[in-house]
């Protein structure tokens, strides 16, 4: 969420810069309501201040025994600015409100660095790590895989709860527990952060101080039970980064580094149709989530640091990947800055998104009220960072197809093998020490 006086100011330099975005900024109802609410503040103060003194007046005339009726009268004044003063701070409240209301709806300033385009074909590639491998047989998707070694199971996760659900089975299950363990052991132990166990039910304001409400209700399950209204996450971002909504942390205390593995859900409703075979694009799915509080100063350096994380989990896992800069215009609502880490996928011929690493700079700090106290005890709004380190279920698609077999068996990635106590997958998907 941006400041409005900031936006203001910035003037012509913000219209530009969040039309990289795609996005038509209107600066005039943003300065009109904000001077309008300002007027309404200084007219309540100005009418506070004149009512105190008529307060005083009365006290005055009574003790001084003045005329019954000049006494009254002026306890009248005073009545009638108590309400004035009533009536303005409510208009500066609805002012507040509506203000309030239009700025949740902008999206972040994207970073110099990002570059200019709209969608994922203007992403600018980083580097490439790993090599691709190479298949003398017909290449098989994770889901024929999946299906012959009876590991996952599709049409019973449809029976349960419609399309775009996942049954995993047997290996598959440990396979999925073993991926989880793995990244978090990495993130814990390696990287320093603090591993949570988080409720995935969360109210309206923890989803508003993240960005995903009120723009992107279409994407989300709710909830109702009586009069409590609760959203399932899609992703820990949400309440990981929330922990610290409404609090002052220490700057000497930073960065914060918090990671978790929940299930996460989405209602897809914008995909239009892609990726529906599959684990690639579920209702519900599960990922180790990465989060970093700083000072605004530090967040450039703390992306890097973050990207370096997730990509310390492809590495483990041995699978061929890139890192691309998304452009302006491809961003998720919060972030000024991310990169995509993209998988390769021998099936589809191509790399595919498994991780998405975002600066948010203040943007959410602002909306959820995480500010920073410094040396000087100045307060300031933190910097917030979050990515994926790494979804489980796309995860577990690349190693079905990257380490697959001739002979329709599959490899485990050497990183596995201890938290699995197997190292392949026979063809009929027994384990194989």
């Amino acid at each position: 969420m941006h400041d409005a006086r900031e936006l203001i100011s910035l003037g012509d330099a913000a219209v530009a810069a969040l039309a990289r975005r795609g996005y038509v900024l209107d600066l005039t109802p943003i300065a009109d309501l904000l001077a309008a609410r300002n007027a309404a503040i200084r007219t309540g103060d100005e009418m506070r201040a004149e009512s105190k003194r008529i307060a005083g007046e009365v006290g005055k005339a009574a003790k001084s025994g003045a005329d019954r009726d000049a006494v009254e009268a002026l306890k009248e004044q005073a009545r009638t600015l108590k309400d004035r003063v009533r009536e303005t701070e409510e208009e500066a409240d609805r002012l507040s409100a509506e203000l309030h209301e239009l700025m949740l709806g902008i999206p972040n300033l994207p970073s110099l660095d990002a570059p200019d385009g709209l969608s994922e074909d203007d992403a600018v590639e980083v580097r490439r790590v790993g090599t691709p491998p190479s298949f003398e047989t017909e290449v098989r998707d994770h889901v024929d895989l999946g299906e012959a070694l009876g590991i996952l199971d599709f049409g019973r996760a449809t029976k349960l709860s419609g399309p775009r659900f996942a049954v995993a089975r047997g290996a598959g299950a440990a396979l999925e527990r073993a991926i989880a363990t793995l990244f978090l052991d990495l993130h814990t132990r390696r990287h320093g952060y603090t591993e949570f166990s988080l409720p995935t039910l969360v109210t309206r304001e923890t989803m508003t101080g993240t960005g995903q409400l009120p723009k992107f209700e279409a994407d989300l399950f709710a909830t109702a039970a009586g009069d409590r209204e609760l959203f399932l996450i899609p992703t820990a971002e949400v309440p990981l980064t929330n922990l610290h909504a409404n609090e002052i942390l220490d700057a000497s205390a930073l960065p914060l580094a918090y990671t978790a593995h929940t299930a996460c859900y989405r209602s897809e409703a914008g995909s239009y149709g892609r990726d529906t075979r599959g684990i690639l694009r579920l209702h519900q799915f599960s990922k180790v989530e990465l989060v970093r509080i700083c000072t605004a100063e530090t967040s450039n350096a703390e992306l890097e640091l973050m990207v370096s994380h997730a990509e310390a989990c492809l590495a483990e896992l041995e699978l061929p990947y890139r890192v691309v800069r998304l452009a302006a215009g491809d961003m998720g609502f919060s972030a000024q800055l991310t990169y995509d880490l993209e998988v390769w996928l021998p099936s589809q011929d191509r790399y595919r998104e498994i991780s998405s690493c975002s600066d948010c700079g203040t943007f959410q700090a602002r909306r959820a009220g995480i500010r920073v106290r410094g040396a000087d005890n100045t307060r300031q709004p933190a910097a917030t960072l979050n990515g994926s380190g790494l979804p489980i279920g796309r995860t577990l698609a690349a190693i079905l197809e990257n380490y697959q077999q001739p002979d329709g068996s599959v490899q485990m990635p050497k990183a596995l093998v201890p938290y699995l106590g197997f190292s392949a997958l026979a063809a009929d998907g027994t384990p194989v020490s």
